[in-house]
């Protein structure tokens, strides 16, 4: 919808010319219909993907409803991160630019608390801050909620995943008079659903959020790679791709700062963020990634919902996200306000499965692609160095340049090619080694294999079991002589069997007290069940032994074994001797 159709009725013209001013055009989905909602009173849910626009949907009518003459709090909004929170309050700023009188302040912690108490005592109507701050504040009574007419609760499902909760529920509850309530998500699990029907009065729900959770105009891709190439496949794709701007996000912090000291190693303009860092050291690192000083960003996902920069052209995972959410909100860096972008997911072994359930989850498609080769990172850094020298060719003044190469291919005997290309390839640096491929393949079960044996192999006749006769050349006269050798080997297997060596049976005997497979008669006599057969049987194995004069046998000697205790040792027939 276009700004002046909002224009006439709704909003402060002292809003829309700021708003103007700031290059929108028209309202996004979320924008049009929350603000006129929102200017009703009315408690709203919105629901829309993150880069729509939500601060404006909630700030533009927040900002009509603050009275300039009252300077008490009057709006507050809470923010999961302090980024957030700070980025919040700046747009405010802009919003409120030729409204005099209204002042909007961050609080958040890691700032020092005097000074925010300072600023909080001059009169502020609306206060953007994080829950822990905000409550901090509360309990010091430098924050008072009896004058509050508008509460807005943004990232609220970001919240939730940082545990505050409890510090949300305290706030909302300890609200005294009539107000409005408004949630923005770009998710909505059911704690959230819990909040607004404890907290809400009949609310509007607003979903912008149709077929697919991602944006459509950025275009994802996924790379299977090794854990050890990781790095190097992100070096790959900053050099084939050369975005503008970068965001890099990792599952830890200590990742981020391994990933951020390699990249910085290798020439690239690359910062970390993460929550270990102090609060002046994140304000620089996000000033230089504003203003162009850093090209690569490295944050872990509590960073992703306070970045709002809007000319970033790529977002790469090094590390699958652990949450379906975090993949929603991280790729929603990029791809905003119409602008295409790019999303690259680094995969490694099982986490494919992964990739399958965010693609369910978001109804969205993520293709998967190789690894930029050698020669491909070759050809675009020689497109890059060679783009560079021709817009140097077109607009500096090379007479002194031009008159020493002269001289240095006279000195030399060498050709301006010859020598251009050495120029190239001194800005080309070294070269790489393709990357290999890695494609996951799970491991085959024993049964799967075994059905492959049984369903491969061939029947008595020769032929194939699957069906119809086999082919019997070479292939099948070798597979015949392999069967051969392995009736040959079985057979002699079972002669060694039978040829035991006594003397080996009766030393084997040692453990016989303590094994379990010792036959059917052993386990009667464990038993104790049948004495009488066992004295009929010792007597009966003596006899028959002094008419024969063969050998005991194993369960003969287990029998012995039990009732006299380990021999000394073996007689020359193999007999124990006690």
């Amino acid at each position: 919808m276009s700004l002046l159709n909002l224009n006439g009725e709704l909003i402060d013209t002292r809003i829309m010319r700021a708003v103007s001013e700031m290059g929108f055009e028209q309202f996004t989905p979320i924008q049009e219909q929350a603000i006129p909602i929102m200017m009703d009173g009315k408690d709203l849910i919105g629901q829309a993907q993150t880069g729509t626009g939500k601060t404006a949907a909630f700030g533009i009518p927040l900002l009509q409803a603050i009275d300039p003459e009252v300077e008490a709090l009057q709006g507050l909004i809470l923010c999961p991160t302090r980024e957030l929170a700070i980025q919040a309050a700046e747009e405010l700023r802009k919003f409120a630019k030729y409204i005099s009188g209204v002042r909007v302040l961050p609080v958040y912690g890691g700032q020092d608390i005097t000074r925010q108490i300072r600023s909080l005592k001059s009169g502020v109507q609306i206060v953007v801050g994080t829950p822990g701050r905000v409550m901090d504040h509360m309990r010091r009574h430098t924050i008072k909620l009896e004058n509050l007419t508008t509460v807005v609760l943004d990232e609220a499902d970001e919240m939730l995943n940082m545990g505050f909760r409890e510090d949300m529920e305290t706030i909302l509850s300890q609200i005294p008079g009539e107000h409005q309530t408004a949630l923005f998500s770009a998710t909505m699990p059911q704690a959230i659903l819990d909040i607004t029907g404890q907290f809400q009065n009949n609310p509007v729900l607003i979903k912008t959020i149709q077929k697919e959770l991602t944006v459509p105009s950025i275009k994802q891709y996924y790379y299977e790679v090794r854990r050890e190439n990781k790095r190097e496949a992100v070096a790959r794709l900053l050099d084939y791709y050369n975005p503008k701007r970068t965001l890099i996000f990792c599952n830890t912090k200590k990742m981020v700062e391994e990933l951020a000291e390699h990249l910085k190693g290798r020439g690239y303009f690359a910062e970390g963020l993460h929550g270990d860092l102090s609060q002046a050291m994140r304000d620089r690192v996000m000033s230089s990634f504003r203003n162009g000083t850093c090209d690569v960003l490295i944050a872990t996902d509590v960073a992703a919902r306070g970045i709002d920069v809007g000319d970033v052209e790529a977002v790469i995972n090094f590390d699958v996200p652990q949450e379906i959410e975090y993949y929603v909100h991280r790729i929603g860096r990029t791809g905003r306000a119409g602008r295409d972008g790019r999303s690259f997911t680094l995969v490694v072994g099982r986490e494919i499965y992964r990739i399958r359930d965010i693609e369910r989850s978001c109804k969205t498609k993520m293709k998967a692609r190789a690894l930029p080769t050698s020669a491909d990172i070759t050809h675009a850094k020689a497109v890059k160095v060679l783009g560079e020298v021709m817009g140097i060719l077109r607009d500096k003044d090379l007479k002194d340049m031009t008159r020493m190469i002269e001289e240095k291919m006279e000195d030399e005997d060498c050709t301006a090619i010859e020598l251009a290309a050495a120029f190239l390839k001194l800005h080309m640096g070294e070269e790489l080694e393709d990357i290999p491929v890695e494609k996951y393949e799970p491991r085959r079960g024993r049964r799967e294999r075994d059905g492959e044996r049984r369903s491969g192999g061939r029947d008595r006749r020769g032929g194939d079991r699957r069906g119809g006769w086999g082919f019997r050349g070479r292939e099948g006269r070798r597979e015949d002589d392999r069967r051969r050798d392995d009736r040959g080997r079985d057979s002699r297997r079972g002669d060694d069997r039978r040829r035991v060596d006594p003397r080996r049976v009766g030393l084997l005997m040692d453990d016989v007290g303590r094994r379990d497979d010792r036959g059917r008669e052993g386990r009667r006599m464990e038993d104790g069940r049948c004495k009488e057969d066992r004295r009929r049987k010792a007597g009966y194995d003596k006899d028959m032994e002094k008419r024969s004069g063969r050998k005991k046998g194993t369960i003969d000697l287990a029998v012995e074994i039990l009732k006299k205790g380990k021999p000394k040792k073996l007689d020359k027939k193999g007999n124990p001797v006690y």
